[in-house]
């Protein structure tokens, strides 16, 4: 690997380019090893569903800054597949819960374990906590940014 450039990045690139590249990696490690599940990288959503249960498409839409219809079509895509349930939102019948269904609970420990494993294999150890947590924080900030 060229020192100098890495997948269209080179030492003079923005941190936030690294961090992009960064998630390009991981998005296609999992797909690979996930790829009897043709779930790509909408197992971020499965996920966000199991952590977040009765969350909505809005919180989608906003956790992942993607357009409602672009949520709606990868919903529409997990919910066939049985990996996820629609119910509607008691107190506004317009919105919907989502909840993880049997299936797409049983595939949450394979996908950590996945995610985890990537994370040893790219230098990712426990001593990045605080780090992890920075990021995390900056991340938050950028989505209360553009909200």
């Amino acid at each position: 690997m060229d020192d100098e450039s890495f997948q269209a990045i080179t030492r003079n690139s923005p941190f936030i380019a690294w961090i992009h590249n960064l998630s390009l990696n991981q998005q296609k490690y999992m797909k690979s090893k996930l790829n009897d599940l043709d779930l790509g990288h909408d197992v971020r959503y499965i996920m966000f569903i199991y952590d977040n249960p009765c969350c909505s498409q809005d919180d989608l839409v906003n956790m992942f800054s993607q357009s409602k219809g672009n949520v709606a079509k990868v919903l529409k895509k997990l919910e066939d597949s049985d990996y996820i349930k629609r119910e509607p939102n008691p107190e506004n019948r317009r919105k919907y819960m989502l909840t993880t269904t049997e299936k797409g609970e049983e595939i949450v420990p394979k996908i950590r374990q996945l995610s985890l494993n990537w994370e040893k294999e790219v230098g990712i150890t426990d001593e990045d906590d605080e780090f992890k947590q920075r990021i995390k924080e900056i991340a938050m900030n950028a989505i209360k940014l553009v909200e």
